[in-house]
């Protein structure tokens, strides 16, 4: 017997079990990793409510000088993070941000520099699920425009290159860090791929901006370093200050 619908379960449906209607979000959605980073970006925010919980991941939706936000912490790994980008899109949000961190492909990149991706060189196992391998996953361009130029309204250095997405963060061997290296690739996180892939994939704007917390090539690991939690909590500020230049205000 075949299955009797085309998908078992689609991003509408999925939007349905956790009780949300469309427009519910509003515009504009901020995704970070993990639930420190996400209580970090409510902390500027006036009256969070939450929206929903789900296989341990919560959205939160408030207002940030006056704009309807939503932030949710689904965004550590590929796989949830497919899930969150499914209900976002489903839900009509219109802007994806991905407030992340990663680790620097070239020796000049720093602990605690931002990374703003242009795309992904896609290793992930999720995004092959919605598109084929010659396919090329960008960043909004002017979503990417937009949070370069808050960087610089703050003093902050950005390096812009495409973010390699991978699935083994314990299997990131010489050999693999190279092909990607040779694709363009100038940092490495386990998100943006899938991030960007879906969004692109039903026509919503995305883009990914990350702090340095390690060097894969040089091996330094500044998952501890104080210039990594300032970085980190410049790219939040960076991320609320873009939405903030995307409504205008």
């Amino acid at each position: 017997m075949q299955m009797k619908k085309d998908i078992h379960l689609t991003g509408q449906e999925l939007l349905g079990m956790v009780q949300v209607k469309a427009g519910y979000f509003g515009k504009y959605a901020i995704i970070p990793g993990p639930a420190e980073r996400r209580d970090a970006i409510l902390q500027y925010m006036e009256k969070p409510v939450k929206s929903f919980s789900f296989f341990e991941y919560t959205m939160y939706t408030g207002t940030y000088e006056g704009i309807k936000i939503a932030v949710g912490n689904g965004g550590r790994f590929s796989p949830d993070t497919g899930i969150i980008t499914e209900i976002l899109c489903a839900g009509k949000v219109e802007y994806i941000i991905r407030a992340g961190s990663c680790g620097a492909l070239d020796e000049t990149i720093k602990v605690g520099d931002v990374v703003l991706a242009t795309g992904a060189v896609r290793g992930d196992g999720v995004s092959p699920y919605y598109v084929k391998d010659d396919f090329k996953t960008v960043s909004d361009k002017g979503l990417t425009d937009i949070l370069e130029k808050v960087c610089l309204q703050e003093g902050v250095s950005v390096r812009k290159g495409p973010m390699w997405t991978t699935d083994a963060l314990l299997r990131e061997t010489r050999e693999i860090v190279e092909a990607a290296r040779q694709k363009g690739a100038v940092a490495a996180d386990m998100v943006s791929s899938a991030l960007l892939t879906i969004a692109q994939f039903y026509g919503v704007k995305a883009a990914s901006i990350s702090a340095v917390s390690d060097n894969v090539i040089t091996g330094e690991m500044g998952f501890m370093n104080p210039d990594y939690y300032e970085a980190e909590a410049k790219v939040v500020k960076i991320c609320l200050d873009a939405v903030k230049a995307l409504a205008g205000k």
